[in-house]
């Protein structure tokens, strides 16, 4: 298995379904990439984090390089001690910008942390010489093509971006069927567990099967509380703790017994 393109390629596995079956039908097709990176957020959920150590394992042991990564790790002009998200926003009095409808958080531990490794390591290895680029590969799906579409086009000084999974024509069923023929079990969504794009009832779940992230949460949102302005909490327009205090309410009946439906659509990191 070797990877044929003249250019080499960096997947960025976001631990969630499209990128775990984005890896899985490259080992199909005897695609092998040349850098896998996942950036931890320290924030992940304890599912997230057992699968992303599963599949890491898989790939270290069939000659794969998957390496972690994150903002909190040292790098030139780095200028925060912060050790996680998390502790950014406790920190500093605040939430993740998504409650705000900004886009910060995944941009400065995600992208950020990837971005610096890829070019640290290309660097290192000579990828960039002579105007040679990288491949980015990205797990957006066949029924999320109008993500980040720009992206086929885009021009950059060091990175062209692809996104197979809409080449081989693999949405969302696919990529479960693609999962279920793997080692692997079904990831779900990956974020988070204080994201402030989770719907009600994930809030619901995480309360009773992760009370201490729960707690955890509602910590964050009450420390950032005098900073909000008209914000009212994690869910932007509701406030995590408020909606757990009326759980008895028949609105928590309703939502807590239904699936919540969710998967790493949307803007959510894949």
């Amino acid at each position: 298995m070797s990877n044929t393109n003249k250019q080499p390629i960096v997947i960025s596995y976001g631990g969630g379904t499209n990128s775990t079956a984005l890896l899985w039908g490259m080992y199909e097709r005897g695609i092998q990439p040349d850098l896998i990176l996942f950036a931890d957020t320290g924030g992940e959920m304890p599912s997230t984090y057992a699968h992303v150590t599963e599949v890491a394992k898989w790939c270290l042991d069939i000659g794969w390089d998957f390496r972690k990564v994150s903002n909190a790790d040292p790098f030139p002009r780095k200028r925060h001690t912060h050790t996680s998200l998390e502790d950014e926003c406790y920190n500093n009095q605040t939430l993740p910008s998504l409650a705000f409808g900004f886009k910060g958080c995944s941009a400065k531990w995600k992208r950020q942390p990837m971005d610096r490794a890829v070019k640290a390591w290309a660097e290192e290895n000579g990828h960039f010489e002579d105007g040679k680029k990288v491949e980015r590969w990205i797990g957006i799906d066949a029924d999320e093509s109008h993500r980040s579409a720009a992206l086929e086009d885009a021009v950059d000084k060091h990175f062209v971006y692809r996104r197979p999974l809409i080449d081989w024509d693999w949405g969302r069923d696919e990529c479960v069927e693609a999962i279920g023929r793997s080692p692997f079990e079904q990831p779900g969504k990956s974020a988070c567990f204080f994201c402030p794009a989770a719907k009600k009832a994930e809030v619901f779940k995480l309360a009773q099967e992760h009370p201490d992230l729960y707690r955890r949460a509602v910590a964050m949102e009450e420390r950032a509380a005098p900073k909000l302005g008209t914000t009212k909490g994690l869910g932007r327009n509701w406030s995590w703790k408020t909606l757990i205090e009326e759980g008895d309410s028949p609105l928590f009946r309703e939502v807590i017994s239904q699936d919540c439906g969710c998967y790493e659509g949307g803007d959510q990191d894949d």
